[in-house]
């Protein structure tokens, strides 16, 4: 009961930044956008390493993140290796690929490659403010996974959306979307030591910090 229920709410909260990442993009159909390369380079790349999970027993062991391992790479590495089965695998490569695309569309494919990398590389370092102690991250991939980096790259979509300026009652709306999700993201932390939520958290205040800086120069649904 326990694991559905972190499972449910893990899920609940995608579910949230997605409608976000949504509001913020806007309702002009996919197939009139530009494609989003950058997005699909990184599912691609998730794919490849599925396919060499596949073929390579020994691929986990050489290019997760486990603490207990050297290997400068594998903070990296680690990031596109799945080992939550096929339907964690399958949901992580999903999320990830939409999420990207939206991020694409939204911040271009530079600041949304960057976003996803400082998902990968961030949480290490911020984790010791929230508690983690050890070397251990609360980053959940737990060794291995991109839905760390995924969570947080979504949640910039939520800050971005709580920062674009709309007509009153609809920011109302949009605003409250928003808020929810850094709410929901520590309420999983401290109920339930969920590190999506706290990864999600993250990444909220990083996107809200650089929504800020590149409002200038940002033109959503340019975005290449």
């Amino acid at each position: 009961m326990g694991a559905l229920l972190f499972n449910v709410t893990t899920a609940g909260l995608m579910v949230l930044m997605f409608k976000a990442g949504l509001a913020l993009v806007g309702p002009e159909p996919v197939g009139r956008r530009r494609i989003p390369w950058a997005a699909v380079a990184l599912t691609a790349v998730a794919l490849a390493a599925v396919v060499t999970q596949l073929c390579w027993p020994g691929a986990m062991g050489a290019l997760d993140n486990d603490p207990n391992k050297s290997g400068w790479w594998r903070v990296v590495t680690s990031v596109f290796m799945q080992n939550g089965g096929f339907l964690g695998a399958a949901w992580n490569i999903a999320t990830l690929a939409v999420i990207a695309a939206l991020a694409q569309w939204f911040w271009g494919a530079p600041l949304m490659v960057g976003l996803f990398a400082a998902g990968i590389f961030l949480p290490q370092h911020i984790d010791p403010l929230f508690g983690a102690s050890g070397g251990v991250s609360t980053d959940p991939r737990n060794f291995a996974g991109s839905s760390g980096a995924t969570y947080f790259l979504a949640a910039t979509l939520a800050a971005a959306l709580l920062l674009r300026p709309g007509a009153p009652t609809e920011t109302r709306k949009q605003r409250l979307l928003a808020l929810a999700v850094p709410v929901l993201g520590l309420t999983l932390w401290f109920a339930q030591s969920n590190g999506h939520g706290l990864v999600a958290f993250y990444g909220f205040a990083l996107g809200a910090l650089v929504r800020f800086l590149a409002r200038p120069v940002l033109r959503p649904g340019l975005n290449t």
